[in-house]
């Protein structure tokens, strides 16, 4: 048995691993002032040969599937057995930072590496991944790399998703890079959910929480699903605003502006009432063709993220926001055109994995605290295939998706003992 002193001592011997690793990702990933590894393109393409050559060099297993996401393996005993997952993306948005997805990553490298170290001799084999085009910029499709790895590619995807950038195809961007498209085409599965015991994901906190409270690590309670609208519309009447009383407007604003601002005051009200929700209206504005300083807007066009934790809830709260569209509708004169949901289940974390990290950070005196995942991230896509999945969160200056991630290796130490503490604890079992 792997005591917790032996396991943080080799944890800790692979911190210059763990720095070296993040400098040679952002000096060789880095355009302007951000960095950029593109999905299925040169700065993803770099990542993955970086962490496969140094997997190699430690003496672990690689491989990869049809979709190239890089698979980084301690064998164990019993290979025929379960295996336990970790890992993250490696790809970023444009102008990104350095440690978004990378950090799940390397972290799970050097979990590796610390076990291998130590001398475990794990049951089960235990895999380190880097998944592909986790981001939804790329393609307008997000967990793609984690999914396809279980067989889950959507009939068309290959030949009609066409990259921002580019515009080529997504499966002209894997074959490019050396995929393989008929085992993708045929719903290959790389991974049977039935032969993963678990998976477990480190990322970076996204939001403002720890870093607003001094807390190194985040055990993560679940992954919030959303509902979408990308395109929504009030629709009123155009007219001259000189002329028109308040009790003859049809004023897409107006009734535009109530609609947000209802749904800022349930949130303050759910909160109250420990209801987990979130909402985002990303974007908003007037036809550019018809709207003038003196003019009532006839249209207004709009974009809506609604998010909890609970499926039950997320189910509620999307009731409740029709609703509301169709109370203003009636109060405002006006009619809403919402167009299709695009819907992300709730990412579930298995409570026996929550228990066990919570055990372990007390057992290893780590600090941390209990708090859900308002993004989505590949973990979902495991929940959603019926994996049993836990996720950490570290502690991020400055938020994510921007040159200014600011988390610190101290923390990530901190993160890579508690999953390097699980791995040996599972792996006996």
């Amino acid at each position: 048995m792997v005591s917790a002193d032996s396991v943080a001592h080799a944890v800790a011997g692979q911190e210059n691993l763990i720095g070296s690793l993040f400098d040679e990702l952002r000096q060789n990933t880095t355009e302007g002032r951000g960095i950029r590894r593109d999905a299925y393109g040169k700065g993803e393409n770099f990542a993955h040969r970086l962490l496969a050559r140094t997997a190699r060099s430690l003496g672990l297993d690689v491989e990869c599937d049809g979709a190239l996401n890089t698979y980084i393996t301690l064998k164990g005993q019993d290979r025929s057995a379960p295996r336990l997952i970790v890992g993250s993306h490696l790809d970023s948005v444009p102008d990104g930072g350095n440690f978004d997805g990378a950090a799940g990553v390397i972290s799970g490298l050097a979990a590796l590496a610390a076990l291998k170290s130590a001398g475990v001799q794990p049951n089960s084999d235990i895999t380190a991944m880097a998944f592909r085009a986790e981001e939804s910029i790329w393609f307008s499709t997000s967990l793609f790399g984690s999914r396809a790895a279980m067989g889950d590619v959507p009939t068309g995807i290959l030949d009609n998703l066409k990259r921002a950038d580019t515009g080529r195809t997504l499966g002209d961007h894997i074959s490019e890079c050396g995929g393989n498209l008929d085992e993708l085409r045929d719903g290959k599965a790389y991974l049977q959910p039935k032969a993963i015991k678990a998976y477990l994901e480190i990322h970076i906190e996204q939001g403002p929480v720890l870093e607003a409270e001094g807390i190194p690590v985040g055990i993560v309670t679940g992954v919030r699903g959303n509902s979408r609208r990308t395109a929504a519309k009030v629709l009123g009447e155009y007219n001259h605003c000189g002329g028109v009383p308040q009790a003859y407007r049809h004023d897409a604003v107006v009734a535009a502006s109530e609609l947000v601002h209802r749904l800022d005051e349930t949130w303050r009200e759910w909160t109250k009432k420990n209801k987990d929700m979130a909402f985002t209206v990303g974007k908003m504005f007037t036809n550019p063709d018809r709207h003038a300083l003196v003019n009532i807007s006839g249209e207004v066009t709009f974009s809506l993220d609604i998010r909890s934790v609970e499926q039950k809830l997320l189910t509620e709260l999307e009731s409740l926001f029709e609703s509301l569209c169709d109370q203003i509708a009636k109060e405002k004169g006006v009619r809403f055109d919402l167009g299709p949901a695009i819907r992300s289940p709730v990412g579930v974390v298995e409570p026996s994995i929550l228990h066990h990290l919570v055990k372990g950070a007390e057992s290893l005196k780590i600090h941390y605290r209990l708090m859900p995942s308002g993004a989505s991230h590949d973990a979902a896509a495991f929940a959603r295939a019926g994996v049993p999945m836990g996720m950490i969160f570290v502690r991020n200056k400055n938020g994510s998706h921007n040159p200014d991630e600011a988390m610190e290796i101290g923390n990530l130490m901190q993160a890579a003992k508690l999953m390097t503490w699980w791995l040996a604890e599972n792996s006996r079992q």
